[in-house]
């Protein structure tokens, strides 16, 4: 199912042709209509004659979030302030927050963009959507829910929290696709459960997941509990918001939107572009964006780009899952571990539940890793041996990922703490690194 088939399947050569007049006027317009990039470009010694070719974008210096957060709260905005009718933000746990600025044009763009995503999902103007992203200066929310405006499906904005009630509207509603991070999707199953619901009698035909690390195994246990398919969404507030990328029915890679956004891959160390294929940080350019260009921004998620056609018939570049963040890995014992890494290892043993902690300490001068995994309630009942072997094979497996042993703790079930508004906490650093 395609939302706009002509533009889905162009040409390589088409998509090409199209981006780099895209890119050029984009950068003229931000060169002549913002100081910050005219400044940064004038000093780099690059103008917009200089995009002659999609590769002459790499003479354009990266773009980070500490420039994004210089400009606060309006400097990146290329248009007139009563130009702007939406505005987003980011938290702004680390500083200032980025402020994301939307012009009708580009809040327009935004809902075909997702229109397009729950098409490839297999949803339609039939569909009633139930949309627990939360709404608010987070854009999580809104993206989902102007696209499912645009695709004339019914679209219920519960947001965050209200679990009980959340699925008493699943249930009463008939809510055909559920749109949620993974650890609080498997939060509603466990308490559907507990009202005595199955959520496989509940008439969902899709599920729309992101905003949260998360890997294949975790992808199986949603669809085991909810008997459909889960989708990845990817987007961050930068650039719009939810779907900058949007997975098809072939579940093999995020299309980015290349009409849209140009995406690169770089080395984190040394800024160099990557080939098709090879594992690197994500860089993306906004193409069409009106309010506010952000051109070659380091999203600092490590991905990779797969350039042929999908088995779907679409030709817009596919991304791999995010693997791990440039930034927030955890160094131990001078080994990078990404919290994906470890999950996934854990994730191979039956009787532990796919809810975990991984707390790293410094007692002296060496690391040390605990991961804390909740047992099966079977599990409990099946001695102290039982347990021990379980714990042993967790260790192993994750040993055998990252390459360090690692102390493994099971815990009672459901005492690892949920979360109802938004990520989840995964990676407790205990270690005094400053």
């Amino acid at each position: 199912m395609m939302w706009d088939e002509e533009k889905e399947t162009m040409s390589r050569e088409d998509i090409r042709e199209l981006q780099l007049k895209k890119l050029q006027s984009t950068v003229k317009r931000a060169f002549d209509k913002i100081p910050y990039y005219n400044k940064k470009y004038t000093e780099y010694g690059v103008f917009p004659e200089d995009i002659e070719t999609l590769k002459d974008i790499e003479k354009l210096p990266l773009l980070t979030k500490d420039d994004l957060r210089e400009c606060y709260p309006f400097g990146l905005f290329a248009v007139d302030k009563k130009e702007i009718v939406e505005v987003h933000s980011s938290s702004g746990t680390t500083g200032k927050p980025v402020v994301s600025g939307y012009t009708r044009k580009d809040m327009d763009s935004w809902a075909e963009i997702i229109a397009r995503g729950l098409k490839m999902m297999g949803l339609d103007e039939d569909d009633i959507i139930q949309n627990t992203h939360g709404y608010g200066l987070f854009t999580g929310g809104f993206g989902v829910h102007y696209g499912a405006l645009k695709l004339g499906a019914t679209i219920v904005p519960i947001s965050t929290g209200q679990t009980r009630r959340q699925i008493e509207i699943m249930k009463d509603f008939g809510t055909t696709c559920l749109i949620f991070t993974p650890s609080y999707g498997l939060y509603l199953g466990e308490v559907a459960k507990e009202e005595g619901i199955d959520p496989k009698d509940l008439p969902l035909k899709a599920i729309g997941f992101g905003a949260e690390m998360w890997t294949e195994e975790i992808r199986q246990r949603v669809e085991e509990t909810f008997d459909t398919k889960a989708y990845n969404i990817y987007g961050l507030t930068e650039l719009m918001g939810p779907g900058v990328g949007l997975e098809c029915s072939a579940q093999n890679g995020l299309h980015i939107a290349e009409d849209y956004f140009y995406p690169e891959i770089i080395d984190s160390e040394t800024g160099k572009t990557l080939e098709e294929g090879q594992h690197g940080e994500l860089v993306l350019t906004n193409l069409e964006r009106e309010g506010m260009p952000v051109i070659r921004f380091r999203t600092k998620d490590i991905t990779a780009l797969h350039y042929e056609k999908c088995e779907c018939g679409r030709t817009f570049t596919r991304m791999e899952r995010i693997t791990g963040r440039a930034d927030d890995m955890i160094k131990v014992k001078g080994v990078a571990v990404f919290p994906s890494q470890i999950e996934k290892a854990l994730l191979k043993v039956s009787d532990v539940e796919p809810h975990y902690q991984i707390i790293v300490t410094r007692p002296d001068i060496m690391d040390e890793i605990e991961i804390k995994v909740e047992a099966s309630e079977s599990l409990f009942f099946d001695g102290v041996k039982e347990m021990m072997n379980i714990k042993n094979k967790i260790a192993e497996y994750i040993e055998s990922e990252i390459g360090l042993r690692v102390k493994v703790t099971l815990v009672e079930p459901k005492s690892i703490p949920r979360t109802t508004k938004g990520k989840v906490q995964r990676v407790i650093d205990k270690r005094n690194l400053h």
